[in-house]
Order: structure tokens, then C-alpha cells, then sequence
């Protein structure tokens, strides 16, 4: 039987680095916020998602205001974000239930598929953790920077081959994740596998989407657009 599906977007961030008037997650892409792309992709892909919408406490308002203005439907729960990525999931983990399937997606990550979406839904039936990761394709450097600020060369070695990047979402067992969150903060807690993999939650790995890209900078704004403009991402 199919549990109870819950999707927590965190887009709780200030997006500093993308030097904007507005948080990343209002800036319009393709004629929409990029929180609302990606809400829309998970709403076409689990029409039965329960959603729960971390933003910075001082838009809570004005999103509200913004769906209504435009009859975006999408019932959602709008919680404040914490002081980092941890403390937000945390608070949004509050409101939902245990014995549920809970993914958790940033919300500046508009282009995954819907097939992706529910391939990794469909993978978490069955594992407490679904982890989507793509293999590193650039050559990797360990260095170290000096007093003056230049960088120089460690003498270590990585071998690529071994190195993967997370992606999100990533999808949970709610008893699971909740426990995991119950733990204390750690800076090494940058993804919610880190938290999971902490608890010793067993983590299953499914390869992601290159077109997956997290919108950081106006250099992803630009690609993200040029990605759109490919076509519907399925």
C-alpha cells in the first residue's frame, strides 16, 4: 500500500550570491518564479503531495499575496526558515507525519523531470533513504590557500572516478528522518543524506539528471533559461 507522500521545498535562503533585489527563489524564469517551477513539477508529478513551503519569514506574506494574485493552486503549508538548511528542515519535518514517504527538494531546482521525480518516489517505497547523484566529470585539485590568499597544490590526489555529486530531491521515510533530525547540529550536515547517514540510516543511490541544476548564481539563471528554452523537461 502506498503511504502518505509529503514534499518539504526549502527556499528559505536570502540568495546572497546572486547579488538580486529578491531571494533566487522569486526570480521569474520563463515567465514564472523559479519556487513556482518547481512546485508545478512536483505537483504534475505526485498530484497527491502534501507540501510544505520553507521561506524567509519576512516573504511568508508576500508569497501568499502572489499565489492568490495569479490563482496559483497549490495548497501548501508555509513555514519560517531556520538559521541554516538544517534548522529549516527541521521545522518543516514538525508537520509531518511519521509512517510517510517525505522528499525534500531545494526549491531553486526547477528542471528536474516529472520521470525522475517519480522514479525516486517510486524507489523509496521500498528504501529509507533514495539518494539521485551524478558522477563528477571534471578533474579535481586538493589546495590550500595561503596568508596572501593564493592557492597552491596539496600534492593529494583524487581519483575522480570515486567522486559523485547529491542532488535533491531526497526522499525519506518520515519516522526515519525525523529521528535523524533529532540529533544535534554539525556543520558537516550540508544535505539531508549527511543527517541520515550520521543516524546510520541506510542510503540508496539513484543516478540523477545533468539538467538538474541548482540555481545559485546569475550564470545558473542564465543556463536554467537556456535549459527551458530546449523544451518541457519530462
Amino acid at each position: 500500500m502506498d503511504q502518505n507522500k509529503y514534499l518539504i521545498v526549502t527556499a528559505g535562503g536570502t540568495g546572497t550570491r546572486m547579488g538580486a533585489s529578491v531571494p533566487k527563489q522569486f526570480l521569474e524564469l520563463g515567465g514564472k518564479p523559479i519556487l513556482r517551477l518547481t512546485l508545478e513539477k512536483f505537483l504534475e508529478a505526485v498530484p497527491d503531495v502534501h507540501v510544505i513551503t520553507v521561506l524567509p519569514e519576512s516573504h511568508i506574506a508576500s508569497w501568499r499575496q502572489y499565489c492568490q494574485k495569479v490563482n496559483f493552486v497549490c495548497p501548501q503549508r508555509l513555514v519560517k526558515g531556520g538559521f541554516t538548511r538544517f534548522h529549516s528542515v527541521k521545522n518543516a519535518l514538525e508537520f509531518v507525519p511519521d509512517n510517510a514517504v517525505v522528499a525534500v527538494q531545494d526549491g531553486v531546482r526547477p528542471l528536474i523531470s516529472v520521470d525522475k521525480i517519480r522514479e525516486l518516489f517510486a524507489a523509496a517505497q521500498s528504501s529509507p533513504a533514495v539518494i539521485p547523484v551524478l558522477p563528477v566529470t571534471d578533474t579535481l585539485k586538493v589546495l590550500a590557500k595561503g596568508p596572501d590568499g593564493r592557492l597552491s597544490s596539496t600534492g593529494e590526489s583524487i581519483d575522480r572516478s570515486r567522486i559523485w555529486g547529491a542532488q535533491t530531491p531526497q526522499i525519506f521515510h518520515s519516522t526515519q528522518l525525523k529521528a535523524a533530525y533529532a540529533q544535534g547540529y554539525d556543520t558537516l550536515f550540508t544535505d539531508d543524506a549527511s543527517v541520515a547517514e550520521k543516524y546510520g540510516i541506510p542510503l540508496t543511490f539513484i543516478e540523477g539528471e545533468r539538467y538538474n541544476i541548482k540555481i545559485t548564481t546569475p550564470e545558473d539563471l542564465a543556463l536554467a533559461q537556456a535549459i527551458l528554452n530546449l523544451g518541457p523537461c519530462r
